[in-house]
C-alpha cells in the first residue's frame, strides 16, 4: 500500500507532490514514463516561465529544474522509465519498467498529471497524399531543441496556438521562412504577447479564418493550397491560394491523455476532454484527484503549478479524513462561457473558478446568478478564449444553493 501515487511527473505531477509532501504525507511516488522529470518543459527551451510563480522570467527546463530540486530535496521517491498500463476504480495501478517488469501498486489516493497531447493531421481531413515534412508544432520543437534537426526551409503553420506561435519565431532564428500562420477560426488560439513577441516582431503574417485545403507534393511536401473560411468554416473556393514551401506544422489543439482516467471509471466532461472535478480537484472516483492539463488545458505552467498544489493538498486531506462542511452546488455556464474548473462545489469554503470563453467579447461582465439573482459580477475590457479568466468566490455563495449560473452580458 502507496499513500500518494501521482501519475505524471511533469509540473502538475512535480507541484502536487510537494504539497502533498508540506502538507504532511510522507509516502509519495512519482511515476514518470520519461528519462528524466519536467515533462513537456524540457523542450520548451524559450522564456516566459514562471512570471507569477517565482517572480522572474525563466525558460521552460529552468522552472522545472525549480520543482526538480524540490523533489528532490523532499526525498520524494521516483520511478522514471515507467509506463502506467491502467488503473482500477479502487486504486490499484498497474504499470511496467525494464527494472521491475509489470507491477501493481495499491494507492489510498492517486493524482491524475499525465498533461496532454496534440491533434495529429489524421483528424483535418486535409486532401492530399502523405508526403514527408508534416509534423506537430510539437514535434517540430522537439526536433530543433532538443535533437538539434531542422524540419524544413520554407514553412506555413496551421493553427494559431502557442506552440505553433512559439515554433514561428523558433523556425525564423533558425534561418527558415515561415510564410505564414493560418487559424482556422476569426481570432487566435494562443496568448496576446505571443502574437506579438513571435509574429508581429517577425512580420509572419497571421492569416484568421483561413484553412489549408490541400497539401502537394508526394514524397516530400512541395507546397500548400490555403482558403478562407465562411462563417460555417467553409472554404471559400474563389479564395484559394497556392502558398510552395517543404514544411507544414499542425498546431491544432491538444487533447489532455485521459485513457487512463477511463480505466479508472472517471467521468469526463464533453467540453474539455478532462475529469470532471470539485473544488479539490477530486475526480469522480473518491480518491483520485486530477490536474494540469490532463484537467484542461493552460495557457502559462505557473497555473498549473497552483492547481497541482490544491490537488497535493486536497489529497493530503483526503488521506487523513479530513473534510469540511458539505455542500452540493452544480456550476453552469451560458454558452459564451463555454466551461469552467471546478464543475461542482462539494465543501463550503472560498474558491477560485478558472473558464474559458467562446469567443472574443469587448466591454463585459461575467455574472454568477443564482436562481435570478446576480450574486457576483466582474467587469474585463476584453476576454478571449486562448486566454483563461478566473474569479474567486466567497463561501458564503455556497449556503443552501443548488446551482450557480455563469453569465457574460455587456458591461
Amino acid at each position: 500500500m502507496t499513500e500518494l501515487v501521482i501519475i505524471g511527473g511533469g509540473p502538475a505531477g512535480m507541484s502536487a507532490a510537494v504539497a502533498a509532501y508540506d502538507s504532511g504525507i510522507r509516502d509519495i511516488l512519482i511515476l514518470e514514463r520519461d528519462a528524466s522529470l519536467g515533462g513537456i518543459l524540457q523542450q520548451c527551451i524559450h522564456n516566459g516561465f514562471g512570471l507569477h510563480k517565482f517572480g522572474e522570467e525563466l525558460t521552460g527546463p529552468e522552472y522545472a529544474w525549480r520543482y526538480e530540486v524540490q523533489v528532490k530535496k523532499r526525498n520524494i521517491p521516483v520511478k522514471l522509465n515507467t509506463m502506467v498500463l491502467d488503473i482500477t476504480e479502487d486504486k490499484v495501478i498497474t504499470a511496467t519498467n525494464s527494472e521491475d517488469g509489470v507491477f501493481q501498486i495499491q494507492a489510498k489516493a492517486i493524482i491524475l498529471a499525465m498533461g496532454c497531447r496534440e491533434r495529429a493531421k489524421g483528424a483535418l481531413n486535409i486532401a492530399g497524399s502523405r508526403p514527408a515534412g508534416i509534423y506537430s508544432a510539437g514535434t517540430a520543437q522537439k526536433f530543433v531543441n532538443i535533437k538539434g534537426y531542422m524540419p524544413g526551409k520554407n514553412v506555413v503553420i496551421l493553427g494559431s496556438g502557442d506552440i505553433g506561435l512559439i515554433m514561428a519565431r523558433r523556425m525564423t532564428l533558425e534561418g527558415a521562412k515561415v510564410h505564414a500562420v493560418c487559424e482556422l477560426m476569426p481570432y487566435s488560439g494562443g496568448l496576446a504577447r505571443n502574437i506579438e513577441q513571435c509574429l508581429n516582431d517577425f512580420d509572419i503574417p497571421l492569416k484568421l479564418s483561413h484553412t489549408v485545403v490541400e497539401i502537394h507534393g508526394r514524397e516530400r511536401v512541395e507546397g500548400v493550397t490555403i482558403a478562407q473560411v465562411d462563417e460555417n468554416r467553409k472554404p471559400i473556393p474563389e479564395t484559394r491560394e497556392y502558398i510552395p514551401c517543404d514544411t507544414l506544422l499542425l498546431s491544432v489543439g491538444l487533447i489532455p491523455e485521459n485513457e487512463l482516467s477511463k480505466s479508472a471509471g472517471v467521468a469526463l466532461s464533453g467540453i474539455t476532454s478532462g475529469a470532471m472535478v470539485d473544488q479539490d480537484r477530486q475526480t469522480s472516483v473518491e480518491g483520485i484527484f486530477s490536474c494540469g492539463n490532463v484537467l484542461h488545458v493552460h495557457d502559462l505552467v505557473d497555473f498549473v503549478s497552483e492547481e497541482a498544489e490544491i490537488a497535493g493538498k486536497s489529497a493530503a486531506a483526503y488521506i487523513r479524513g479530513e473534510g469540511g462542511e458539505p455542500v452540493c452546488v452544480q456550476l453552469k455556464t451560458d454558452g459564451k462561457i463555454r466551461y469552467t474548473v471546478p464543475q461542482k462545489i462539494t465543501r463550503a469554503k472560498d474558491v477560485t473558478v478558472y473558464f474559458r470563453v467562446a469567443d472574443v467579447y469587448k466591454n463585459v461582465k461575467v455574472c454568477v446568478m443564482r436562481e435570478d439573482e446576480i450574486v457576483y459580477t466582474k467587469k474585463r475590457p476584453k476576454v478571449a478564449p486562448g486566454e483563461m479568466e478566473s474569479i474567486v468566490l466567497k463561501k458564503e455563495l455556497f449556503d443552501g444553493a443548488e446551482e450557480l449560473n455563469f453569465v457574460l452580458e455587456e458591461a
